[in-house]
């Protein structure tokens, strides 16, 4: 097995327990969290937030609360996708392994918040992660494929 091989597996390890560590987070605690974000957006999109009144910034955050909750599982299982490829990459057909890994782990995830003060398991957020990890991997897939594209270029135009 190489390093590189080796730095990926404990990178996507690395971010399970992150994951792992959210979704142990209580419903009142992660509810803080995603408020906290929403504020920021409205801070950054919404021209003069922060003088509107506290209610109606609460408003905002918590109008934008479940698209942010879904954005955010989308987001960790694009990267935690991304790192999986590392692990695998370059044998192409182990790259559905990659995608079957990230979506075992979003079910063991959704189970895991079962037993979670005020959090459920839901399986429209397993769809959702699965989305996530499918778009991680096609990016990271894409800028693989681009970079070598350019390097060819790069390479044959020297060549010239």
């Amino acid at each position: 097995m190489n390093v590189r091989r080796i730095i990926f597996i404990i990178l996507s390890c690395i971010w399970m327990t992150v994951i792992f560590c959210f979704s142990a987070r209580d419903a009142d605690e992660s509810e803080k969290d995603s408020y906290k974000v929403g504020l920021t957006v409205g801070k950054v999109i919404v021209h003069d937030f922060e003088k509107q009144s506290e209610e109606k910034q609460m408003e905002f955050a918590k109008k934008v609360d479940h698209p942010i909750r879904k954005m955010a599982h989308a987001t960790e299982y694009a990267i935690l996708g991304m790192l999986l490829i590392g692990v695998f990459y370059p044998v192409k057909k182990y790259y559905l392994i990659a995608f079957l890994v990230s979506v075992v782990y979003s079910v063991t995830d959704e189970v895991h918040q079962l037993f979670v003060p005020g959090r459920s398991g839901q399986p429209t957020d397993v769809m959702i992660d699965s989305l996530g990890a499918l778009i991680g991997i096609l990016l990271i897939l894409a800028f693989i494929s681009l970079t070598k594209r350019r390097k060819g270029l790069v390479s044959s135009d020297t060549v010239k």
